[in-house]
């Protein structure tokens, strides 16, 4: 389920609100075995985040699908710019390297112990997900508020999260984009400057990132270097 994006912050009757998190969508699920987790291109990503596969396989929960966000924290804040460091990792003793913490956020079941849930209201399948797992550590329930989406944002942005997402507490699950879903970006802007680029690394060719500045009372200023990010994960989500 994926949510459509909005300009406009709003409140309404039957809506609930949670943090926009700035990560990789995981579809989380266990069937008696391993927990598996599931990218939004259907691959098996367990092996990039094994201690989130064994706090899972430890929370209590033997059958479950479960839909979450995996985060890594640059102080208070989610970075996605630091768990690319772990995103293409699958070996332990490199990904124990890198230092890059994760945590795994849930926000909706999708199935337990062997029941759908997907026809549900949202708001009583989060109910069951609170229930459903033992939270702690790298674990984590997504919590929501029900207040004004005009006050929450505001909330949002003020602190430098990512934005908001409002739900419909009373609709279903359902796969695909919905307006069931809605998100409220928190941006900051800036123009910057191409001022060169540097050498490429590893497979790439050509360049590897550009160099950008931007001007500060008539001076140019170095910022940083912007590159792309290569694939990210998938599942029916």
């Amino acid at each position: 389920m994926v949510a459509t994006l909005t300009q406009q912050p709003f409140s309404r009757e039957n809506w609930l609100f949670e943090r926009k998190l700035d990560g990789v969508r995981t579809i989380c699920s266990r069937d008696g075995g391993r927990p598996v987790l599931w990218s939004r291109n259907h691959n098996d990503i367990s092996a990039g985040y094994p201690e989130l596969g064994e706090a899972l396989a430890g929370s209590g929960a033997s059958s479950f699908v479960a839909d979450g966000e995996i985060v890594a924290f640059d102080g208070n804040q989610t970075s996605f710019a630091r768990l690319q460091q772990r995103i293409h990792l699958a070996d332990r003793r490199r990904i124990e390297a890198t230092g890059v913490a994760v945590h795994l956020y849930l926000f909706d079941l999708l199935a337990f112990d062997g029941h759908d849930t997907t026809g549900l209201p949202l708001r009583q399948r989060k109910q069951l997900l609170r229930k459903a797992f033992d939270w702690g550590g790298v674990l984590r329930y997504a919590t929501h508020r029900n207040t004004t989406g005009e006050e929450y944002s505001a909330h949002a942005c003020a602190r430098g999260w990512e934005g908001v997402i409002a739900k419909r507490a009373d609709a279903p699950y359902r796969s695909g984009r919905t307006t069931d879903w809605l998100k409220f970006k928190c941006v900051k802007e800036q123009e910057f400057v191409v001022g060169g680029f540097s050498a490429p690394g590893g497979a790439r060719t050509g360049f590897g990132a550009l160099l950008v500045g931007y001007y500060d009372r008539g001076r140019l200023r170095y910022a940083g270097k912007v590159g792309a990010a290569t694939a990210s994960p998938r599942c029916v989500s």
